[in-house]
């Protein structure tokens, strides 16, 4: 076996010293031992194996060591091992137990010693032991510990969304790099959409050419793609970081942005434009048209070509069956194969393409809707909907992916998914057998980017995927949050020097009522959930920020009250805002009924959320309106005692191109014993449903006649289903709510 020497010598550096092992993934096993390791003037690096592109590997340490030494220098050669080597990388065949991404890393005060079983454990290893490299101190001195190291799922990776809002090269790259630093071994690159084609494809010049850009609402053009050089940089750089790029190629749903290049890939061949508004699409691919076939293999014949992954995503999700209940071609499609209707369509779809892929050595995998209609033999599913789409393939046989939007979903605002939230997501289903359970192949955090252009990225995105990246190396390991948590904190400074403008670990900022009806006064109480944060606020319509007054206490209020609200981390000018405003009214507090239970993805505030004071913005994910999916929204308020009063109103949200519509009606209704209830009036949907422009109504009756009651009743009627002519037809309808007040 050849020996490579790596030599450099070491005058001094500015390190900073880290007080504990902080290490993210949390390894396997460690043990913390007396002692440093100090690097002196004399460094000798010896890797051990037949592999010379292992040096690569061993490079940024040895940059490490280097980048401030005026006298350094470096080498090479082949010599004998020698008993002055006190850095060692070795591969070894016996550590076969290791797999081929553990390893051990063994620091005492007279040496480094790096041993695995494949390539891949001497990167990761190399990356605990760049942790471990304090920042800035006059010499450099390493913890010594002994480690032992094998992540629990192959799979651990990142979906980054260039189609709606494109993200240029060397921030995919950059990407990579911190994916990498932190165990992360797939970048899932979603490349295609309704609202932009990202990828150069030489048979089809149209797909960049059209698909590529999109006119927005002030005629500007927007988009951009990457060419196949592009892609094949990229490609080869994050396979020296041992990350797999994992490219999803959307069908037969989320297309618009190929049928606007080619009409005739439709069931209805008429001209589209690329689409500028987020959800969900009716035109799809025609699943009767032997030329959309032929079409897309000649896509993923290139795609193939430029991405040497086991694996290829075709998406398969959110595709509405509207055209193809319409489309003769289709329906003959369904008559010649025997098939029962669009959903076996649809699986009969997938299977063509799982088929060609495996034809070409390739593997498929799709979102949990390609489990309807049935489940093609080769593909792998990717589990969003919740949990239960990997419970089912893997009790199939086939192997499984999960992200499910309670937990992985970092498009989400932090107030929905915090890091501890993360951190606690169990990514094997407890209803798995063990047999079962070897289908999970792992997991990943997505990072869709209808609200989150690539400036905002890192925001969301860290610290959150600090917690995944340590779910899915660890499981099954105890779990201790605030351990977990503490680390965190010393990699912040490591996130700086990389230039990651990272968010909060939670919704900094808990806001909470207390009303007093009787001396008719509301108090607006602001938490900080977050230690090193100020909470300023303003009440005059402004912006508020750091002249504005410096919340303390509660802020009384009578009747109502309008806060623009900003919390800051200290010596930091950028923070989250908040505008909200509190009503005092007489169902204040008081615990509202619900005949269909609320969508556990928009609970609001929970129980009392609408009543609580604190009404609805113009963004339903602002953690006050409260979801209905498909269902009435039925409501009953028991006052307490016959109460008067002469006005009741409840808030409601409409965004029909994320499928929530106002009710086309709400009835009121009183009653004085909870059982005898008499209607009071209706109130009609106040504009269309066609109307995608975003808008908040307050539905409101005034009674006939001033009278005493104890329960009120809100029947809110949902559409159902999302009508013929709206993109997602056929799609459950929403209706979302806010605060119900009485007066």
């Amino acid at each position: 076996m050849k020996k490579i020497y790596l030599i450099i010598l070491i005058i001094s550096m500015n390190c900073q010293v880290f007080s504990q092992i902080n290490i993210i993934p949390k390894p396997t096993s460690i043990v913390e031992k007396k002692g440093y390791f100090i690097v002196g003037k004399k460094i000798t690096i010896n890797v051990i194996a037949d592999d010379k592109s292992i040096i690569d590997i061993v490079n940024p340490l040895l940059n490490k060591f280097s980048e401030k030494c005026k006298d350094g220098f470096f080498k090479s050669n082949f010599n004998s091992l020698s008993k002055s080597d006190n850095i060692v990388f070795q591969l070894d065949n016996n550590l076969l137990n290791l797999g081929d991404e553990g390893y051990k890393l063994s620091i005492t005060t007279k040496k480094i010693h790096v041993l695995a079983y494949k390539k891949a454990g001497l990167f990761y290893a190399l990356q605990s032991l760049r942790q471990l490299i304090p920042l800035e101190t006059k010499e450099i001195k390493i913890p010594c510990v002994e480690i032992i190291d094998i992540p629990k799922f192959q799979w651990r990776g990142l979906l980054l969304d260039c189609g709606r809002h494109f993200m240029d090269k060397a921030f995919v790259k950059r990407y990579i790099d911190l994916l990498s630093y932190y165990k992360m071994n797939r970048l899932h690159w979603h490349l295609t959409e309704d609202q932009g084609w990202r990828i150069e494809i030489k048979k089809y010049p149209k797909l960049t050419e059209i698909g590529a850009w999109r006119t927005e609402a002030d005629g500007s053009r927007y988009g951009g793609f990457y060419t196949q050089d592009d892609i094949r940089e990229v490609v080869a750089y994050a396979a020296t970081k041992f990350v797999t790029v994992v490219p999803e190629i959307e069908m037969p749903g989320h297309s618009v942005a190929a049928i606007a290049s080619y009409p005739s890939l439709s069931c209805t061949g008429k001209e589209l434009n690329v689409e500028t508004q987020w959800g969900v699409f009716k035109d799809i691919y025609c699943a009767g048209n032997d030329s959309t076939f032929v079409f897309i293999k000649n896509v993923l014949t290139e795609v193939m070509a430029l991405f040497p992954s086991k694996y290829i995503h075709i998406g398969g999700d959110e595709a509405p069956k509207f055209r193809w209940e319409r489309c003769d071609k289709c329906q003959q499609r369904i008559k010649a194969n025997g098939l029962k209707g669009e959903h076996e369509l649809q699986s009969w779809f997938i299977g063509q393409i799982d088929d060609f892929l495996a034809q070409h050595g390739r593997k498929l995998i799709g979102w949990d809707e390609i489990l309807e209609g049935g489940l093609s033999k080769g593909a792998t599913v990717q589990s969003w909907r919740g949990m239960e789409g990997a419970v089912a393939a893997a009790r199939s046989g086939h192997d499984a992916i999960v992200s499910p939007t309670s937990h992985a979903y970092f498009d989400y605002d932090i107030a929905n998914i915090n890091m501890e939230k993360v951190y606690n997501f169990n990514p094997l289903p407890q209803e798995l057998s063990i047999e079962e359970s070897i289908h999970i192949l792992g997991g990943e955090c997505n990072l869709w980017s209808e609200h989150a252009s690539q400036e905002k990225v890192d925001e969301r995105v860290f610290p959150r995927i600090l917690a995944m990246s340590e779910v899915l190396w660890t499981y099954p390991q105890k779990r201790d949050y605030e351990s977990f948590r503490a680390r965190v904190q010393q990699h912040y400074p490591v996130l700086n020097a990389m230039g990651v403008t990272y968010g909060f670990e939670r919704d900094p900022l808990m806001i909470k009522t207390k009303a007093d009806y009787q001396k008719r006064e509301i108090s607006a109480i602001l938490e900080k959930t977050q230690q090193g944060t100020d909470i300023y606020f303003s009440t005059n319509g402004k912006k508020a920020d750091r002249t504005s007054t410096l919340y303390t206490n509660p802020i009384i209020a009578k009747d109502s009250l309008k806060l623009n609200i900003t919390i800051l981390a200290k010596g930091s000018e950028t923070g989250i805002y908040y505008e909200r405003e509190f009503k005092l009214h007489k169902a204040t507090g008081k615990i509202p009924q619900l005949k269909n239970p609320y969508s556990k993805s928009y609970p609001a505030q929970g129980e009392n959320s609408l009543t609580d004071g604190i009404m609805g913005t113009n963004a339903f994910r602002d953690g006050n309106w409260q979801g209905f999916e498909g269902d009435d929204m039925v409501v009953v308020i028991d006052m307490g005692a016959a109460t008067s009063f002469s006005h009741i109103s409840c808030g409601f949200l409409q965004s029909t191109p994320s499928w929530i519509f106002f009710p086309p009606q709400a009835e009121y209704f009183v009653s004085k014993n909870g059982i005898d209830f008499v209607s009071v009036g209706v109130v009609k949907s106040p504009e269309s449903p066609k109307n995608v422009e975003l808008s908040v109504n307050r539905y409101k009756i005034d009674l006939p006649e001033r009278n005493q009651y104890q329960y009120i009743k809100i029947v809110a009627k949902n559409m159902g289903i999302c009508p013929d002519w709206h993109p997602g037809a056929g799609g459950k309808a929403w209706i979302f709510a806010d605060e119900i007040t009485v007066e």
